[in-house]
């Protein structure tokens, strides 16, 4: 079946029928219409509904018309229509109905009216396209009695006053109208299974979706009448197959052993131990099948087919089966109207290929599709109700009963009625006669209409399958079912999904089955920790197809990862579940290869057993059933983590922006480095000390970049978290433990799992868990420990997703001390290899020199340097690539998981900035890797020379030189006296295309050049650094220097860019040298002084542009140059005196400890924006 034609079409075919219904409503309620003659009570009723709502009454009709035509189609292909309706006979061009009505054929009951228009005596622009009109009329009318969900039609009266026939399409005839298309996608092929029908209506509210979660990103809540759109998601038929065939197959195999059916069931899964204590049944009517979430009817048609078989297997007349199926096997619940008479017609269908056309005609039983309406009763209304239901039947259960429906459309079958005998009631007060009293007739009929819900809620089913509505509780839920789902589901309140499972559990007899196909998250998640636990403990897992993301192709993408599995209600002493491993497949189709694999190959890898004994033994009940024996027993010997090092949540300070900064945005003098307790940061008057806030994976050392606002204590953060919230501890937590050395992680990673040292003076965050030896086995051992293979195969059979939570952490095994006590050295050697690393660049507080420009890789040239560093680089990678996989092997080995784990460590996970796989990952070739390193390293070297061109580093002494605010010359000479490479005096430099003045970028990059590298390979050297950026030096710094530096700066720089409109004119400034005449230097030193060059420049170039002397080429290029400079000189002069010139007046004052993002919109216009900065905080 090709979907992307099915999706194509029923878009198309949505947006078309709106269109063609709008312009019928509006035909039809123009004044003067002859509809409003012809059909009065009709028009009356359309005219008031297209008052009251207008875009749902076409929504409506057109859905209604879609509906019909598509099965009309279904119908026509299958021969169940006679003669067909929207398709032609074989050989010709019209719909069949009407050739036949041309050739005289015509319907009795329309008869005169169809002749008058075919024959032309009545008036009409298209005379066969209104006998067409008629004729489809005609044949939902007689449809109607076999099929009423579909073809919607009680009496003559109510035709009188229905308006759908009114509303219908015009052009239904012409070679692009819809019944044409349709013929198109609905071929004879494509219409071998009912399922078409439930592909076209997920197709056809597709983009009523989009727009349902386009409002999800404005905050806008679902509502009621939005929940189908939201929702419905058509389940692949092989999940299908395997819910029912283990739920209701499996039910009928234990019943009847001898029985054939195992051959016919290809994704049935034998119990992987013998059954005695099972569901007894006597004869298939018996078995009663529930959907309660049931959509078009894509469970209930596959269980259809299967107690077929059931039947035929027990000796039953097949005239008789589908009656009987119809009649005591299956019931959907749905709160969708459209779907639930999908449903119910895609069960006759089902009906009517075993029956024939005659027999299906003839059957009085009709599918048991129970759609879900509100009905509300006032109090007054509640009197009636009395007098209807009598004295004897209005219980205070029947009470509470009638008003659980109010909100139908919205809870659905999540819904437990209070009334226990539903169908009892039911039946004593149908049998009620009130005679002429219409008012009581009428509260009957909703009596009754609640309590055939109630009915349908209340029963206890055999085997309940679904693939419930997946909808979050937060950012998806509207108010009122948040409300209900806290309520009544408190252990599964979380997703809609997880309410259903409870629900469904709970329609089940004991023993009975329960197949679902939901969201995997209540596999892992805290949030589902309870349910888990009790799903485990009351019930039997018998079996799991772990399908993971990319298992429905018409949703694509990881948006769903999914799991299918089979519960049983009753709990044996430890049942076994069998467990099929799909995560890895990368689409529908090879997920459903990989579960056959599965199957016929217990060796495959993809096939686990496991009791549920060892589920509860692991902390939150995660379902990791993956994990090998020995795995799943560490659970149940070792300590846990928690019990050594428990995971610490710092602090969340409720104002990121106010009370964190990136390291290099303040002033040295105000951070205090390695203060080992309060008392010490207390006395050193510092104002912000180093902070751990989580980062990107990586391991043994580094994401050193944050700071936090603790002088005084902590006073100003505390205080405002006393401000918010009475007391700070709510938010500031785990005092004690700041400034003590530790283990850090990121709780939130695209990665793997990474844990890193840090030594003593830190605080540490909210997503910066901290973990503090407390038993004396060291920080050593708990890094070797959770940066292992084996660590990280238990995170991940508690963590579906890549969110490492405390509790989750804490609850790992830790293993004995004597497998964790020989990595001393080597974890000191690996920390040692990544401080190394994170040391090398200038983002570290710690980087003293650029490595280039170390003695142990300096060589003649800068190419030959980059070849011993690029060599030592290697050498470290293949060092600590070595050490962690002899990390790993001490584990694998003591955990007895050779044959299950790999001591390897892919290349991409070696977690050092130098290694270029980890870098920029290993998508690409190696040779584009290296390419960008040596890229990237000659960008670090230029970016390294503009800090020794403001001071801020020095080729003649470590680390950081000018790094306080208002610093200059005097403090540089007085730190380094004879400087080799000088700073710039007034801290500005021009970054221009050209070399107009003496402190140009360019000319000082080459200068530095020179001076590191000598002047003679100074060619050679440039020759290298201008091919490794892939552009000459000029080009780099005026083109993407700027971009780089706010890049590598995480949008915090340093070095300010003050740029005109159109960048005419573009200079760097350093903000921790920044004074309040900075701005008057940019402007009289260097703007006025440019715009002076260009005016001179300009008299230059229109003297060329006349000279005579010159050539025709040289002056046509002089004039197009005049012109530019002509316009530079019109931009920098309004700048200057719009901008430039004003705020040199104003002498602006900043302060460091505000950091970029409050300082940098100061002089807003006069500097290059940076995209971003206003962004929040992280």
């Amino acid at each position: 079946m090709d979907t992307n034609a099915l999706k194509k079409f029923a878009q198309s075919a949505r947006n078309l029928l709106i269109d063609q219904v709008t312009a019928r409503l509006d035909m039809v309620l123009a004044e003067g219409a002859a509809a409003r003659r012809e059909h009065p009570k009709a028009i009356a009723r359309l005219e008031a509904a297209a008052n009251s709502n207008r875009a749902q009454v076409i929504e409506q009709a057109a859905y209604t018309w879609f509906n019909r035509f598509t099965a009309l189609r279904f119908m026509d292909v299958t021969g169940l229509t006679n003669p067909r309706v929207v398709s032609p006979a074989d050989g010709a061009t019209r719909p069949e109905i009407l050739a036949e009505a041309m050739a005289g054929n015509l319907p009795d009951r329309a008869r005169p009216e169809i002749a008058e228009y075919l024959n032309g005596t009545r008036p009409a622009h298209d005379g066969q396209a209104e006998a067409y009109r008629l004729l489809l009329i005609h044949a939902c009318n007689e449809w109607h009695a076999a099929m009423p969900y579909m073809f919607e039609r009680a009496d003559m009266l109510d035709r009188a006053e229905d308006y759908t026939e009114l509303l219908m399409p015009d052009d239904l005839l012409s070679p692009d109208s819809i019944l044409a298309r349709l013929r198109e996608v609905m071929t004879e092929e494509a219409c071998q299974d009912v399922e078409i029908i439930g592909w076209l209506y997920q197709f056809y509210i597709s983009e009523k979706k989009d727009q349902v979660f386009a409002g999800l990103k404005k905050n806008q809540k679902i509502t009621a009448e939005n929940i189908p759109a939201a929702t419905q998601l058509f389940t692949p038929h092989w999940i299908v197959r395997y819910l029912v065939e283990n739920s209701l197959g499996r039910l009928w195999l234990l019943n009847r052993p001898q029985s054939k059916l195992a051959a016919k069931m290809e994704y049935y899964i034998a119990s992987e131990e013998r059954e005695t204590d099972f569901l007894k049944i006597n004869r298939p009517e018996d078995i009663r099948i529930c959907d309660p979430a049931c959509g078009s009817g894509h469970m209930l048609t596959y269980a259809f087919d299967l107690l077929y078989e059931i039947y035929a297997e027990e000796g039953h007349d097949a005239a008789e089966i589908s009656g009987l199926i119809l009649k005591h096997n299956l019931t959907g619940i749905e709160i969708d109207d459209r779907a639930g008479a999908l449903a119910a017609f895609a069960l006759s269908m089902k009906a009517a290929a075993k029956l024939g056309r005659r027999r299906f005609l003839r059957m009085e039983v009709k599918p048991d599709i129970v759609v879900l309406q509100d009905v509300r009763f006032t109090p007054a209304e509640m009197q009636d109700v009395a007098a209807v239901v009598g004295k004897d039947l209005f219980t205070d259960e029947l009470r509470e009963t009638l008003g659980q429906f109010d909100q139908a459309k919205n809870f659905g079958s999540l819904i437990v009625p209070k009334l226990r005998d539903s169908a009892e009631t039911l039946r004593k007060v149908e049998a009620r006669d009130f005679g002429s009293d219409l008012l009581l007739k009428e509260e009957q009929a909703r009596v009754v209409d609640v309590l055939r819900m109630a009915e349908a809620l209340s029963q206890k089913y055999h085997v309940v399958v679904a693939n419930p509505p997946y909808m979050g509780s937060k950012g998806g839920m509207n108010d009122g079912l948040i409300k209900f789902a806290k309520q009544q589901y408190a252990d599964s309140k979380a997703d809609l999904y997880a309410m259903f499972m409870e629900r469904a559990i709970a329609l089940n007899v004991r023993a009975g089955l329960m197949g679902m196909v939901n969201m995997q998250g209540w596999m892992f998640q805290s949030s589902y920790e309870k349910l888990r636990d009790n799903l485990l403990k009351k019930n039997s897992l018998q079996a799991m197809a772990h399908i993971g993301p990319r298992g429905f192709d018409s949703i694509g993408g990881e948006v769903v990862s999914t799991t299918a599995f089979i519960f049983r209600k009753m709990r044996s002493s430890d049942p076994l579940g069998t467990f099929i491993r799909l995560v890895d497949g990368r689409s529908e189709a090879e997920k459903q290869t990989m579960f056959q694999t599965a199957i016929h190959d217990s060796q495959s890898g993809l096939r686990f057993v496991a009791p549920m004994s060892d589920f509860l033994a692991i902390p939150g009940s995660a379902l990791a059933y993956w994990l090998s024996k020995p795995l799943r027993d560490a659970f149940k010997s070792d300590k846990i983590l928690g019990e050594i090092a428990r995971p610490r949540q710092g602090l969340a300070s409720s104002d990121n922006g106010r009370f964190f900064r990136f390291w290099h945005e303040v002033a040295s003098s105000r951070v205090c480095y390695g203060a080992a307790t309060h008392s010490e940061a207390s006395q050193s008057g510092a104002r912000w000390f180093p902070h751990q806030k989580g980062g990107a994976f990586r391991r043994w050392f580094g994401n050193n970049e944050y700071l936090c606002d603790w002088e005084n204590d902590g006073e100003r953060i505390l205080g405002y978290a006393g401000e918010l919230y009475g007391s700070p501890s709510r938010t500031i937590k785990n005092m004690p433990f700041y400034f003590r050395e530790g283990v850090a992680y990121s709780d939130l990673t695209t990665g793997k799992f990474g844990s890193r040292y840090f030594p003593s003076g830190f605080l540490f965050d909210v997503t910066g868990p901290a973990m503090y030896d407390e038993n004396g086995v060291g920080e050593v051992a708990l890094m070797s420990w959770t940066n292992s293979s084996v660590f990280q195969q238990l995170l991940n059979a508690l963590c579906s997703g890549l969110h490492y939570s405390n509790g989750v952490v804490a609850g790992l095994p830790f293993p004995n001390e004597a497998v964790a006590a020989p990595v001393t050295l080597r974890v000191e050697r690996l920390v040692q290899l990544s401080k190394s690393d994170w040391d090398a660049y200038e983002t570290s507080w710690d980087f003293t020199t650029l490595p280039l420009l170390s003695t142990d890789y300096r060589a003649e040239t800068l190419g030959a340097s980059y070849d011993r560093l690029r060599a030592h680089w290697q050498g470290m990678t293949d060092e600590m690539q070595q050490l962690e996989e002899e990390n790993n092997r001490i584990f694998i080995d003591a955990y007895g998981l050779v044959d299950e784990l790999t001591p390897e460590v892919p290349i991409e996970e070696i977690t050092l900035t130098c290694n270029p796989a980890y870098r920029y990952g290993v998508k690409g070739t190696e040779e584009d890797r290296e390419a960008r390193l040596r890229e990237d390293t000659v960008a670090e070297f230029l970016h390294y020379a503009v800090g020794c061109m403001f001071g801020r580093y020095s080729l003649d002494a470590p680390g950081l030189i000018l790094a306080n605010q208002g610093e200059g010359m005097e403090e540089y000479l007085a730190r380094v006296s004879e400087p080799n490479f000088a700073p710039d005096r007034d801290n500005v430099i021009t970054v221009l295309d050209a070399d107009w003045f003496a402190d140009d970028i360019v000319t000082r990059a080459r200068d530095f050049l020179r001076v590191t590298f000598g002047e003679a390979k100074f060619r050679e050297n440039l020759a290298f650094v201008e091919a490794a950026l892939g552009k000459d030096l000029r080009k780099w710094f005026t083109r993407d220097f700027f971009d780089y530096h706010v890049r590598r700066y995480k949008k915090r720089p340093i070095y300010w860019m003050f740029s005109s409109p159109k960048g005419s004119f573009n200079a760097l400034i350093y903000m921790h040298r920044y004074r309040p005449d900075t701005v008057s230097v940019v402007l009289n030193q260097y703007v006025r002084e440019f715009i002076h060059k260009l005016e001179v420049e300009r008299a230059r170039l229109e003297k060329l542009a006349v000279d005579p002397a010159a050539t025709p080429a040289q002056q046509t290029k002089a004039q197009k140059e005049t012109a530019t400079v002509i316009k530079q000189i019109a931009e920098l002069t309004e700048w200057e005196r719009e901008v430039v010139y004003p705020m040199a007046q104003q002498k602006i004052a900043i302060d460091l400890d505000d950091g970029v993002k409050r300082n940098y919109p100061l002089f807003a216009g006069a500097l290059k924006p940076i995209k971003g900065l206003e962004a929040a905080d992280d």
